[in-house]
């Protein structure tokens, strides 16, 4: 679902797409007065004929690698021919039109925290691989002479800790590169490293609300309070470790090729490195502390940003044009304004569909029946199993999206369930998360769909024990 990025410096840039992981996402008031139509309308041939668009739309999502089509495209196109059918039932069925306008803004409104949000993530993350952090980091754990088998523990730990803040996607690359650096010839011990990291930074996101794109929709919606998710901790920490344990003794012992090769950060790589933390924690004080939206924190951050490269600017004579040269020999090329418009902008547009589209099914009481029927004959936790299951064929973005747009009544122990199993249950396929799609490009033709699969059972075992470990420490 996500475009298979080269392994140079080039392929950081689609850290962004799906979940930004080290961010993302604000949706207020997200289960809140939901517009929906009358639940007769599900049954109207129009109303059908807007789910089959929906799912065309979205099988073709899947197939994004082999049709070569950007996801942007068919769900944008869906989104407006779902509204346009929806405006043709209702005017047929004699309804009043204010409650369209009405619901088209709602979710508008929803779409504009989330553009926000992302696009002052997006540009964080732009600046700070252009100063070469990432770049920086990677040769630093290539240089330490681990061997596989140890490589194979400190990536995944590492991957483990760094997606609750720097996003699971994020987090895949950087560690899928370290590996890809000292194991392409191995592929005993790449293979099963880059599992491993998926499984690592889908577990990690899953107990932060800036580790995954759901989490920070729970979030954002009211269902757990911020420092909530953290009681999730454990279950990731079983969900991580049992797959990994599984797989050490398939992975050689023996120690790679020294890599002796230096990076050197540009002149404000930790400062912006530092201004990204605070900008994190902005969002979060708006939040609690103010009663904000916190994508007015991120947007606070990013002027943040904005001062920072005009300072580092001035010290080579600021805008002068003679100093131009030495400006971009001492410090590179700084522009804030330059790498907001080098956001992931096919991902933002997906979500544009995505939201639209899911809004428009909801409106036609879709999403209500499916609720009713699944919520209310499994129950919470057989339906919240499920979808986690589900989230491993289908993005968990739209099949969390959806249950929040259904608001169905759970406790905060249900709610973090499916947290936790929409977070997790990705990696049991290597098309079933961000992270694993990406890192299929990155892997250069080791890491395949049916290599993953090998291992599906580890992941599941995993899977089911990180619930088991949820109701024994929160139920």
């Amino acid at each position: 679902m996500k475009n298979s990025p080269p392994v140079n410096t080039k392929s950081f840039k689609p850290w962004l797409q799906g979940s930004l992981a080290a961010l993302a996402l604000s949706l207020p008031n997200l289960a809140s007065a939901a517009a929906s139509g009358p639940i007769n309308l599900t049954g109207h041939g129009i109303a059908i004929t807007c789910l089959v668009v929906f799912i065309l739309a979205y099988l073709s999502v899947i197939f994004e690698e082999k049709l070569h089509l950007r996801k942007s495209k068919p769900m944008m196109l869906a989104s407006g021919i779902i509204w346009v059918l929806i405006s043709v039932l209702v005017t047929q069925q004699g309804l009043p039109t204010e409650s369209i306008e009405k619901a088209v803004m709602y979710d508008l409104e929803e779409y504009a925290a989330l553009l926000l949000f992302l696009l002052v993530a997006m540009t964080y993350v732009n600046a700070l691989e252009e100063r070469g952090v990432f770049n920086a980091l990677r040769i630093w754990l290539v240089s330490r002479g681990f061997s596989y088998r140890q490589l194979f523990w400190v990536t995944g730990t590492l991957a483990f800790f760094i997606s609750p803040i720097a996003d699971n996607l994020t987090t895949a690359l950087v560690m899928g590169t370290v590996i890809m650096s000292v194991g392409k010839d191995e592929p005993r011990f790449a293979v099963p490293a880059l599992i491993n990291v998926v499984v690592a930074a889908n577990a990690g996101g899953a107990f932060s609300p800036f580790g995954d794109i759901t989490t920070l929709m729970v979030w954002q919606a009211g269902k757990v309070e911020f420092f909530g998710f953290f009681s999730l901790f454990l279950p990731s920490v079983v969900n991580y470790v049992i797959p990994a344990l599984l797989m050490t003794p398939s992975i050689p012992d023996h120690r790679p090729e020294p890599v002796t090769q230096r990076f050197k950060m540009k002149k404000g790589a930790k400062g912006m490195s530092l201004l990204f933390l605070i900008t994190i924690m902005l969002a979060v004080t708006f939040e609690k502390a103010f009663h904000l939206p916190p994508f007015l924190g991120m947007i606070t951050g990013l002027s943040l940003l904005m001062f920072y490269t005009w300072i580092l600017k001035l010290r080579t004579g600021g805008y002068i044009e003679r100093h131009k040269k030495a400006h971009e020999r001492k410090y590179g090329h700084l522009d804030t304004h330059e790498k907001i418009s080098h956001a992931e902008w096919d991902t933002l547009f997906f979500f544009f569909g995505v939201m639209f589209a899911v809004g428009g099914l909801s409106y036609l009481g879709y999403l209500q029946l499916l609720s009713s029927s699944m919520y209310g004959e499994y129950g919470p936790f057989v339906t919240n199993v499920i979808a986690g299951l589900m989230s491993a064929v289908i993005d968990n973005i739209p099949v969390m999206f959806a249950i929040l747009d259904m608001s169905p009544e759970m406790d905060k122990f249900q709610w973090l369930l499916i947290t936790l199993t929409a977070g997790v249950g990705g990696s049991l396929l290597s098309v079933g998360s961000a992270a694993g799609v990406a890192l299929m490009g990155v892997s250069r033709g080791q890491y395949t769909f049916m290599s993953h699969l090998r291992w599906s059972w580890a992941v599941l075992l995993g899977f089911i024990a990180s619930i088991g470990v949820h109701w024994l420490v929160n139920g």
